[in-house]
């Protein structure tokens, strides 16, 4: 369960690089129902072309322009901490880089960017007076993180160090004897918090980021098969799914039009 009360090391923000601005907003308006509402002075300045993304009047996500020479489309997940200095330290101490040094975003809050050490990005937030985003476990909304890595053991090592996460493995299902998913619990939180999961997977299934591991987003909907018809209707594909998965629900591994990667997932039941 993600919530909104953003304990450290607990997925606070994303937002998505795109390199069409006004496609991006029209495709995941029409996939997830989201609102897009332009940054004062955004619209038609190719440098600050961007905004928010709003479902029922509350903030879900961010949008910008795509600028980093050669970068892919994709989603970044930012993750709450109390001091983004010392995160970056400790994220060097564990070997991963730095994209971006820990700046302060005028009285919102402070940021930092990085990669770990195989190449995965992700960011942090250290809150200012903004915590992050308003909306989270409800269709149309952020409601669990995932990571695509090559090697699960060294994944589970850096972050732990870097945010003291815990961690379980589960049997994939239908996966057979080599099939595990490891599921994430912020540091100190029981279980019901769980926020996220890695998977090992081979480089080559890892070929959208250049056989490098990446985290995408996994957004709750009402329907699943109804979001991915949407998605596809509205030029966009489908890696995987739909398919019903136990005790999780029905999901599918989507690409927008400029192919970043999500998950839609129509959650089970719970009993």
């Amino acid at each position: 369960m993600i919530t909104t009360d953003f304990a450290p090391g607990t997925p606070c923000w994303l937002d998505l690089g795109a390199p069409d601005v006004a496609a991006a907003a029209d495709f995941y308006g029409a996939v997830l129902g989201w609102e897009y509402e332009p940054m004062e002075g955004g619209e038609g300045d190719e440098e600050m072309e961007g905004g928010m993304f709003r479902k029922d009047g509350k903030t879900v996500a961010g949008l910008g322009k795509l600028t980093e020479e050669g970068a892919r489309s994709a989603w970044m997940i930012y993750y709450t901490v109390a001091d983004a200095d010392a995160t970056t330290e400790a994220v060097e101490r564990a070997g991963g880089t730095v994209r971006v040094a820990p700046r302060d975003l005028g009285e919102w809050g402070r940021m930092a960017q990085y990669s770990d050490p195989l190449g995965g990005q992700f960011a942090v937030w250290q809150p200012g007076k903004d915590t992050g985003v308003e909306l989270v476990d409800k269709a149309g909304s952020l409601n669990w993180t995932e990571l695509y890595t090559s090697d699960a053991a060294a994944a589970k090592e850096f972050y732990g160090s870097v945010f003291g996460w815990q961690f379980s493995d589960m049997p994939l299902p239908g996966g057979g004897a080599d099939g595990t998913y490891t599921l994430i619990t912020p540091a100190g939180l029981p279980e019901d918090r769980m926020q996220g999961g890695l998977m090992e997977l081979s480089k080559d299934d890892l070929a959208l980021a250049g056989g490098r591991p990446y985290w995408h987003p996994v957004f709750a909907v009402d329907d699943c098969d109804a979001a991915v018809a949407a998605a596809t209707g509205n030029g966009g594909t489908v890696q995987m799914g739909p398919e019903d998965a136990e005790g999780v629900g029905r999901l599918a591994v989507c690409l927008d039009r400029a192919n970043a990667d999500f998950v839609v997932l129509k959650p089970a039941a719970q009993a």
